[in-house]
This record gives C-alpha cells, structure tokens and sequence, in this order.
C-alpha cells in the first residue's frame, strides 16, 4: 500500500480554517447529500464568480480542524462532504488534516472539491495540494469562464471538468451531464441562502434584485453552527 502524502500541520486542534460559509446538507454539489464547506479567499478572480465574497482573503471566520470535523460527524445522513469557495488548495493543508480527522471517525466519509486550477497544475504543486488531492474522490477543476456558461452538472462553464480521482462515484458520473439546479434554505432566524450553479449566467443578480424587491436580503457572510 502506497503511504498518502502527510500534511505539515502541527497541532490538528489549532490547525485554523478560514471559513465563509457552510451548509449541512445539500443535494446540487456533488453526489448524493452533503454538506459544504465554502473557504475564505481565492488568488484567481475569475469574471462572474459567483460566489464573489469568498474571493478576499480578509474576511471569513476561522474555524479549528476539530471544531470542523465534529460539525460533520455529527450530521445524520450525509454522503460526504464537498470543498468550495473561495480556492479549496489555498488552505490544502488545513483541509487534509480535516478530512483525516473527519475519516478517523466516519471512515467511508467522501470528498469532494472545487478548484479554478486545473488537475495537472495541482499534480505539480507542493505536499500539501498533493495531500488534499489524495484525499479526495472527485475534483471539478479549472477556472469559471462566463463566456463558455453551460447547463451543466455541478460546474459552471464547459472547459471545467469533473476529474474521478477514484471511483467512489462512477456511478454518478455515468449519468447525463446537465444542472443539478440550485437549492434556497431558509435559517431559522428568517435569513435566505442558496447554493448550487446556477444554469445560465447572470442568475446571481437577478435572484438578488427580485427578492431585494420583495424585501428580502440573501444571506452571503459566514455562519456558525447551531
């Protein structure tokens, strides 16, 4: 058996997190239902990301690798989990000691992430995006282009790929590529958040200005978890 590459944290409970949002279950970013995690910040500004407030690296809550994974063992019927963003391999060594932990207790727990870098640029990387990567079962890969938008299954734009990095999914993949759609939850204080790829561009926008004119503001900041 081939030893997974180590990441190079010290203390797994200190080791921090910068978190912009997360979600306990979702059925329109990956297989099956997850939860996600969004990161704080992202060194590519990709024209029309849609998730614009996660792209500083200001901001953000910092959260602890335990406090993180016992969020997510602690949710009941979730496939797994999924990494997004902000960029995923901009905090690749936090997010490794992450799914450790989390695969410590739930050992067939999956992963799955986002990244606006290409596979074969991660693959060349340092340890610690070679560690992330070995850690998980499905990557999308390569930056949003809002000229090539498509209506496609978890990812915004045709040069992106679903990259299989083992086959935990296949199944999944097999199926016809179009949108999985996106979800609104409502929090228990009233506040409105989405997640999912929207099928056509521009979607974002218009979603926000239709509810501002009912009254109603999308939630976009970090929560902490009840």
């Amino acid at each position: 058996m081939t030893a997974l590459p180590q990441p190079r944290h010290g203390s797994r409970e200190e080791t921090l997190i910068s978190v912009a949002r997360t979600l306990d279950r979702c059925t329109v970013l990956g297989p099956g239902v997850r939860a996600v995690v969004w990161v704080q910040g992202c060194p590519l500004r990709c024209h029309g990301c849609v998730a614009a407030e996660t792209l500083p690296f200001e901001g953000g809550t910092s959260r602890t690798v335990t406090e993180l994974t016992d969020w997510l063992c602690h949710l009941e019927d979730i496939e797994g989990v999924t990494l997004s963003g902000g960029e995923p391999f901009s905090q690749a060594e936090a997010l490794a000691a992450l799914l450790d932990a989390v695969r410590e207790r739930r050992p067939d727990f999956g992963a799955m992430a986002y990244s606006g870098f290409r596979h074969e640029a991660l693959r060349r990387g340092g340890p610690d995006r070679l560690a992330l990567l070995e850690r998980l079962d499905l990557l999308v890969d390569g930056p949003y282009v809002a000229a090539r938008h498509g209506s496609l299954r978890w990812r915004g734009s045709d040069n992106q790929r679903l990259v299989p990095l083992t086959d935990r999914y296949a199944r999944s993949l097999a199926e016809p590529d179009s949108t999985a759609g996106v979800e609104v939850s409502v929090e228990p204080d009233g506040a409105l958040s989405w997640a999912g790829v929207p099928p056509t561009p521009g979607f974002r926008r218009r979603l926000e200005d239709r509810l501002a004119a009912r009254g109603f503001v999308l939630h976009t900041e970090a929560r902490r978890e009840r």
